[in-house]
């Protein structure tokens, strides 16, 4: 049931559902940072659903609790909350080593003795990279459609791992997708039917499925890029544990629920297992459970994932203290998304995202973009390499497309794809020796490892 503004208690958590109509206007007829947005609240108050915008840049039928939208990387939760609940019956150990699920002839990489374990690959600190070197998709609007598991094997096989196996948190699309896999190989079933069977059955989410093919394409929002225009929905079939899932707020908010109020969940004792094995996130005091983020403690402590995939962003949190929750889905792939609402939704001390400013490209003479052409490096197993096309430069990170950067001056540089700039360092020969890109109100730097 969808509670009407009038039906909101004056003392509910969160704010009025006019307030985050506004919100939303804001973002998406003002900003234009998507198409359509809907947003699902619960608390002790009941559900809140509150939506605006459309299905597509040229479909006006507007979004609501029913509309179905790729959730991204929130599907990581649903793989973790997998391996808790076969856990909890025995069918898997948490300090399973992976390999101990995958065929005799993958040799999965081991360091000092020690092996992956389903519970390394479900913090996040396997030491396996975000995504496997061989994967070179033929379509990049389609990124994962035709990664395979022989090639998901043969990388596998043939990789050193570039630290201790436990020590670092690195972010894995590639870990979260092979626990996907080896789950589905331990059960029998695909990673769709297994979901289903496990975690949607019980919680009544008929409305969640694991690839586009078979979701009811009536229901389902038109995904667009930063610039708004329509763009391919992604498969994932080998790496499906690591961003397959579609759903709605609807189907959604069932979930939101089990999240704040488990007492009666067929899935109480799997999500308390997520949640109590705890390694550190890297950033700041951030925690990784079994796939959540947790930031902050005591009563304002947030349990969160996002998502994003070519069309789509996502992001689901919850505070535990207060038996809140949110779930916001938006069908358009910006930078700016739809994070930043969710976590003010959650707590009004975390402020809105300011709007990218409007920047303006000129044209550099050829030579000068010579100058920083090579590749970066930003992590151990993350790298940007720039080329040169003619009077243009491009930027292609591992694993990601190739998008061109627009000069701002002689040395500076923006995309336009998402909010990101780039800025270079020039030496006394006049080469570049390295790069810093600016993303989310961080500053990384790159050495150039590559002229």
């Amino acid at each position: 049931m969808t509670f009407s503004a009038a039906a909101v208690s004056s003392s509910s958590h969160f704010p009025s559902p006019a307030e985050i109509k506004r919100i939303l206007v804001e973002r998406i007829d003002v900003q234009r940072h998507s198409v359509g947005i809907v947003i699902g609240t619960f608390g002790p108050e009941g559900r809140v659903v509150v939506s605006h915008g459309k299905f597509g840049a040229y479909y006006a039928r507007p979004v609501d609790a029913d509309t179905g939208f790729e959730i991204g990387s929130i599907t990581k939760v649903f793989t973790t909350l997998l391996l808790a609940e076969m856990a909890g019956r025995g069918e898997v150990g948490l300090d399973n080593p992976v390999a101990m699920h995958l065929p005799a002839t993958v040799h999965m990489p081991t360091r000092d003795g020690r092996e992956i374990t389903l519970t390394d690959l479900a913090t996040h600190t396997s030491g396996l990279p975000r995504l496997p070197e061989n994967m070179a998709p033929s379509d990049d609007d389609n990124p994962y459609a035709d990664y395979s598991v022989e090639q998901m094997y043969a990388f596998l096989s043939a990789y050193e791992l570039p630290r201790d196996i436990g020590s670092q948190y690195e972010y894995s699309n590639l870990g979260m997708g092979l626990l996907g896999h080896a789950l589905s190989r331990r059960a029998g079933l695909s990673y769709g039917a297994l979901v289903r069977e496990r975690i949607l059955a019980p919680l009544n989410m008929h409305s969640t499925a694991d690839t586009p093919a078979v979701y009811r394409k009536s229901r389902l929002a038109n995904g667009h890029d930063a610039q708004l225009m329509p763009v391919l929905n992604w498969d994932l079939p080998t790496l499906a544990g690591a961003g397959a899932l579609l759903s709605t707020v609807d189907d959604m908010l069932k979930f939101v629920e089990m999240l704040v109020d488990q007492r009666t969940s067929p899935l109480r004792k799997a999500l308390a297992t997520t949640l109590s094995i705890r390694r550190p996130a890297g950033v700041g005091d951030d925690e990784t459970g079994l796939g959540w983020v947790i930031s902050g403690s005591g009563v304002d402590q947030i349990v969160w994932h996002n998502g994003g995939t070519g069309g789509y962003r996502s992001y689901l949190g919850f505070m535990p203290a207060k038996g809140v929750g949110i779930v916001a889905l938006s069908n358009t792939s910006t930078e700016v998304g739809v994070d930043d609402i969710g976590r003010h939704l959650l707590d009004s001390r975390n402020p809105l995202a300011e709007p990218p400013r409007e920047r303006i490209a000129i044209t550099l003479d050829p030579t000068i973009c010579d100058r920083y052409v090579g590749v970066y490096r930003l992590a151990p197993e993350f790298e940007i390499a720039i080329t040169r096309e003619g009077a243009s430069l491009f930027a292609q990170a591992t694993g990601q497309g190739r998008h061109e950067i627009f000069a701002e001056n002689d040395s500076q540089f923006f995309l336009k794809v998402v909010d990101a700039q780039l800025s270079f360092d020039v030496g006394a020969d006049g080469r570049a020796t390295g790069m810093t890109l600016h993303q989310n109100g961080i500053d990384q730097q790159a050495p150039k490892v590559v002229p």
